[in-house]
């Protein structure tokens, strides 16, 4: 079958997907001051409290400069402060102030929200294939120098 638009292409879809429900995302986070990307490094300094700047960067796929920067936003706004680790003066620890931690439990229901928006229509089952389905293309994909 040739391939007409670039919808057909499982890239663009992917790519297409993930930026919709990310800015229906956004539009939902917009009142309080945080985008999708800051939310969930916040949302992992909350669960993992004293976790430290690389392990953020690896857990979340992106560059450490990047990293760095939502780091240092998070930083400013004032939901976390750093340290640097008794073990290693390079590295930095992260911890969320009790603003941060308030944010994530006032937010986290909007993006249940807008997930199960974008998963209407997919029964249980569906929906753990797509788990599973993700992940194996997520461990496919995985680039060396990001993790």
């Amino acid at each position: 079958m040739p391939i007409s638009s670039p919808q057909q292409l499982l890239g663009f879809l992917l790519g297409s997907t993930h930026r919709r429900i990310s800015n229906a995302f956004a539009r939902a986070l917009k009142p309080y001051d945080i985008t999708p990307e800051q939310w969930s490094v916040l949302l992992m300094i909350v669960d993992r409290e004293g976790i430290n700047q690389k392990e953020v960067a690896a857990a979340a796929a992106k560059d450490q400069p990047t990293t760095a920067r939502i780091v240092e936003l998070l930083q400013k706004k004032g939901f976390i402060t750093k340290s640097t680790s008794p073990s290693d003066r390079r590295a930095f620890l992260l911890y969320p102030t009790l603003e941060g931690r308030t944010l994530i439990e006032s937010t986290i229901a909007l993006e249940e929200q807008t997930i199960h928006a974008a998963v209407a229509g997919l029964s249980p089952e569906k929906l753990e294939e797509l788990r599973v389905m993700l992940e194996l293309i997520y461990h496919n994909t995985g680039n060396s120098h990001q993790e």
